[in-house]
């Protein structure tokens, strides 16, 4: 069985205004079994947290640090944690 996990990634690069959000989500529910969120930060980031399967959850940061997003990601910062759960599937902020 699957570790659950929490992942918060920050992307910085051209990634707002550009469906960045809605691809992320897209991925996320493609994947299966993950629920968080993808919001953007007031400093042009976008900040994505994940909770899930291990597997999950790096399959979405591999597609985070992946040529296959939309605009042009410069680089992800992501940190890994215990699940705190309350997320309802996976939403845009």
């Amino acid at each position: 069985m699957s570790e659950d996990v929490r992942l918060v990634a920050w992307v910085r690069g051209h990634v707002q205004g550009v469906g960045f959000r809605w691809f992320t989500r897209a991925r996320a529910l493609e994947i299966g079994g993950l629920s968080g969120f993808a919001l953007n930060l007031g400093d042009g980031r976008v900040q994505v947290v994940a909770e899930g399967a291990r597997e999950g959850c790096q399959g979405l940061l591999d597609w985070l640090q992946g040529d296959d997003t939309p605009g042009r990601v410069d680089g992800v910062t992501e940190i890994w944690d215990t699940p705190r759960g309350g997320y309802d599937g996976f939403a845009i902020r």
